[in-house]
């Protein structure tokens, strides 16, 4: 599509419209340094939008973290007694390689990621909720609490091994 075509307003609407067309006419825009008919709006959303979507997936290991750390402290025996928690172990242990792995490529959110624990906090809370109910139980049953009962430092590093 020629770029000295379109509008700026068309340009805006072609974005929930046809997305992929309007990332190829602003780059284009960008290449041509044709500044001023580009749709700096959503650009500048999208542009966040990126730096975001890091930093969701690491809350999100976090969050994973959270959840499993709870379930070996406070749900064993529901889940079957001492034999319980290994896959919960696993996914605490593969959730840490993945933070280290994300704080590696991109070290600011290892900076970030501490300040985003009661978000984690909460989708863990939700998650056990879920677990709860999906084996049986009334999750409004059980006191879990609604601040994060662990420091950041205990996700990292709390051995989970004697768990």
């Amino acid at each position: 599509m020629d770029t000295k075509v379109i509008s700026k307003e068309e340009l805006k609407q072609l974005y929930d419209k046809d997305y992929p067309l309007w990332v190829e006419i602003n780059l284009q825009l960008l290449k041509e340094k044709a500044y001023e008919l580009v749709d700096w709006d959503n650009l500048l959303e999208e542009i966040e939008d990126m730096g975001r979507s890091d930093l969701k997936a690491c809350i999100s290991y976090l969050a994973v973290i959270l959840e499993h750390l709870y379930k070996l402290d406070n749900f064993k025996l529901i889940a079957g007694g001492e034999t319980a928690g290994s896959s919960w172990r696993k996914s605490i242990f593969n959730s840490r390689v993945e933070l280290e792995a994300m704080f590696k490529n991109y070290p600011s959110l290892k900076v970030k990621l501490p300040y985003e624990i009661d978000k984690a906090w909460n989708i863990a809370v939700a998650r056990l909720k879920i677990w709860l109910y999906d084996n049986g139980y009334n999750p409004d049953s059980f006191s879990i609490p609604e601040e994060c009962p662990y420091s950041y430092q205990d996700a990292l590093d709390k051995n989970i091994n004697s768990l």
